[in-house]
């Protein structure tokens, strides 16, 4: 009987002293540096992580700023193009009016110096007696030269039986006539033209007060 419960303290004991062991085993296992390895693995993976999300909050943040400062640049780009887009065509516009209003000078400078040449012919043929070969060759002259001067926009302008105007008439001399209205031309002294709408010579009139 002794001896049983000998045995059976010797199986008690060396079951605690394995279950000990075990225990200290597993703890030194918790300790060992594979165990503190991965927990340091783990938690750098989720800094890694946070770290990761930041940069990415950080770039779409740079990436947006970036953006709108190109758009800006692009507005700005495209407004200053349609700027010079605009002073060019008001210069083409400008130089186009210009040369134009240069033509129209000379243009009326030519014609101003023809213009005594044609009162001359109309001197002329108007002492020309009728049937006269001569005459009638001068006639046809003067008919074609008018011709031609009115194809360029050369156009006399109308002043008997008018209201006299200042922007075409020139009045050097002034009439009482009670059949004719107040302020009409009555006679035309010399005649007046005008080039694409342009006064080249006023005419001279004898207006009736």
């Amino acid at each position: 009987m002794a001896e049983e419960k000998k045995n059976a303290a010797e199986v008690q004991e060396d079951t605690e002293k394995e279950i000990s062991e075990n225990e200290t085993v597993t703890e030194a296992q918790d300790d060992s540096p594979e165990a503190t390895a991965g927990e340091n693995t783990a938690e750098e993976s989720e800094a890694s992580a946070d770290e990761k999300t930041e940069g990415k909050t950080k770039t779409s943040f740079f990436g947006k700023k970036k953006k709108d400062k190109k758009d800006q640049q692009i507005e700005e780009l495209t407004d200053r193009l349609k700027r010079s887009m605009a002073e060019f065509d008001n210069f083409r516009k400008r130089t186009e009016k210009e040369k134009s209003s240069m033509y129209v000078i000379g243009a009326k400078e030519i014609i101003e110096n023809m213009l005594p040449v044609v009162d001359n012919f109309e001197r002329g043929l108007a002492q020309a007696q009728e049937g006269d070969a001569f005459a009638d060759g001068m006639k046809m002259i003067y008919k074609q030269l008018m011709t031609t001067l009115e194809g360029l926009g050369v156009e006399a302008i109308e002043a008997v039986g008018k209201e006299f105007d200042p922007d075409f008439h020139n009045a050097v001399m002034h009439v009482e006539d009670e059949e004719a209205g107040d302020n009409m031309v009555v006679e035309e002294l010399q005649k007046g033209y005008t080039y694409k709408g342009f006064v080249v010579r006023h005419s001279m009139v004898k207006v009736a007060n």
